[in-house]
């Protein structure tokens, strides 16, 4: 038998490689996971145990039910799924930075970033207490008037955009403030058009709103 030079052993390797590649199933993406825990309940069921088992490391920052322990650390309670899947998505990729999440991420099977979205979805946000009435008042007519074309009337979002209705102050205001200042990683011409002109009293007050929202 003649001995293969090592180009041809490396030629080999390639199309074996490929082949083995060939050879495995294609991967299912998580939105199609996702779609399918609204086709079946019991599929649903799976995927909400996976994602509770998950959550309880998540818990450290999130809080138990997503209810954050950290003012600066959003909720995630009641967020919406297919959102959240997308955020995870994009700290997978590096999209969205925050060196732990990322790790955390990247640590996940398909099955299990499908799942924790819809356990945190199921979940109830516990909205703020309002601290100052009048503030929040003011918040409520500046929302009224700009933010409910995207976050809903209720504040409660879409597929494409946060629920922020019942979020975290201090992690809401940051969040603005990088928005209106052109200093996000993650930058969203929407938002930043709808930010840029807000002052300081502008976004103390949809904050104070918005946090308590249910």
């Amino acid at each position: 038998m003649p001995r293969l030079s090592t180009l041809s052993l490396v030629l080999l390797g390639w199309a074996l490689a490929a082949a083995a590649a060939l050879a495995q199933p294609p991967a299912v993406d998580p939105a199609e996971k996702l779609r399918e825990t609204d086709r079946d309940p019991k599929v649903y069921e799976q995927y909400w145990r996976v994602g509770k088992k998950v959550a309880a490391f998540c818990a450290n920052c999130h809080g138990d039910g997503g209810n954050s322990v950290k003012p600066d650390v959003p909720n995630l309670a009641g967020q919406n799924t297919a959102y959240l899947l997308e955020q995870v998505r994009q700290f997978a990729d590096g999209r969205r930075k925050n060196l732990f999440m990322e790790g955390l991420v990247k640590a996940l099977s398909a099955d299990e970033k499908v799942g924790v979205a819809v356990y945190y979805a199921s979940q109830q946000v516990a909205p703020h207490p309002p601290a100052d009435p009048a503030l929040t008042a003011r918040g409520k007519d500046y929302y009224g008037k700009i933010c409910f074309r995207c976050h809903g009337d209720l504040g409660t979002g879409t597929a494409n955009y946060a629920r922020i209705a019942g979020q975290q102050p201090e992690y809401l205001m940051v969040t603005l403030k990088r928005y209106r200042d052109g200093s996000a990683t993650r930058m969203d011409p929407i938002m930043a058009a709808n930010t840029r002109n807000m002052t300081d009293a502008d976004l103390k007050a949809v904050v104070a709103y918005v946090s308590t929202m249910k």
